[in-house]
């Protein structure tokens, strides 16, 4: 498939695809345990030289996006046995954050702890999980508090993300940005996640934000790249598209929807369009770039359905931790109480679940 194919096409030959393969059930992915090749180990993706023709061919029908995004509730459920599956799959697909003004050594250490441990030993010998190795995909911590969750989370093969470069405007100075991508790399982040400059999506300077988010992926060394696009900001599902194609072309490993400060944040519609980006990208390069949709996910029941979309708009090999994240803080939570629900057929009130 072309790049320049519009991401409109690509809506309506989904549809189609879907329609014809509506069921009532949807099977559940198996359970894994973490990977064995460490995500830094996994191949990246190198980025490719800016093409504008490819860019400024890309146009997104709004409308087409939000019917193909409204019906996945009514068309693909997930239910009975297959249910604890796609939950538990969802607790390997977050990155847990501490990002709410209460970043304390104390509580990213209490964070880290819950990573290691996401399940309580009941729900997991109740659902058969406890050999599988159910962790979290990362811990996400401010720039200052990495050193603390790089101990925290030793010998445990979790991640530290880093919010770095000026999180969450991402407007200080831009060698200032460069400078704390160092500091978070050499602290022992494996991950940065940076802002791009909105402006320069809005007046369609896209070779100016090719050369910031390359400039950040070369900072980022062998730290994985995610480029976070605030997407509530950026007006229109044309340019979220753009945005994403230029970032993946700079060579972002994952594109995310947003910081979780400014609303709306993640979206099925703005995620569908980022999805289709992605695969257009891929079917161009041989390139596979991880996607975070991340702020308002807070329920199991909305999890589930960015999964199946995930699922049918790219495939199998896409739900893994070095290909999907879930931005989340308070949906673990919810995701336990589910499978409590799974585990005793009564829900538990959030107070049996600990809040950070």
């Amino acid at each position: 498939m072309s790049a320049k194919r519009s991401l409109l096409q690509q809506v309506h030959a989904d549809g189609a695809a879907a329609a014809s393969a509506v069921t009532a059930r949807t099977s559940g992915p198996a359970i894994v345990s973490r990977p064995s090749v460490p995500a830094d180990h996994v191949e990246r993706n190198p980025g490719v030289p800016l093409d504008l023709d490819v860019v400024r061919a890309i146009h997104v029908n709004r409308s087409a996006v939000e019917r193909r995004t409204a019906t996945i509730p009514t068309r693909r459920t997930v239910k009975k046995e297959w249910q604890a599956a796609w939950l538990a799959r969802a607790i390997t697909l977050m990155d847990l954050t501490t990002l709410s003004g209460d970043d304390t050594p104390g509580n990213v250490r209490r964070l880290c702890a819950k990573a290691r441990n996401p399940l309580r030993s009941d729900i997991e010998r109740a659902l058969g999980l406890q050999d599988k190795g159910i962790t979290v995909a990362a811990v996400c911590v401010y720039h200052t508090l990495v050193p603390t969750a790089v101990e925290a989370l030793r010998g445990s093969g979790i991640p530290v993300a880093a919010v770095s470069a000026g999180f969450p405007a991402g407007l200080s100075p831009f060698e200032q940005r460069l400078e704390e991508i160092h500091a978070s790399v050499a602290a022992g982040a494996r991950e940065i996640d940076i802002v791009i400059t909105r402006a320069h999506v809005l007046t369609g300077n896209w070779q100016a934000l090719y050369d910031e988010v390359r400039a950040f992926r070369d900072a980022c060394g062998e730290a994985h790249l995610k480029a976070i696009l605030a997407t509530g900001e950026l007006a229109t599902l044309t340019n979220v598209a753009r945005a994403s194609m230029v970032a993946m072309q700079a060579g972002a490993d994952f594109i995310k929807t947003s910081t979780g400060k400014i609303q709306p944040a993640a979206t099925l519609p703005v995620t569908l369009v980022m999805l289709q980006a992605i695969r257009d990208h891929y079917h161009a390069t041989g390139r596979r770039v991880g996607m975070k949709p991340a702020g308002g996910i807070s329920k199991a029941k909305l999890a589930i359905q960015y999964l199946v979309m995930l699922r049918e708009t790219l495939g199998q090999d896409w739900l893994t931790p070095d290909l999907f994240r879930f931005g989340a803080s308070s949906l673990a939570n919810d995701v336990l109480m589910q499978l409590e629900k799974q585990r005793t057929g009564v829900y538990q009130s959030a107070d049996y679940f600990s809040k950070d």
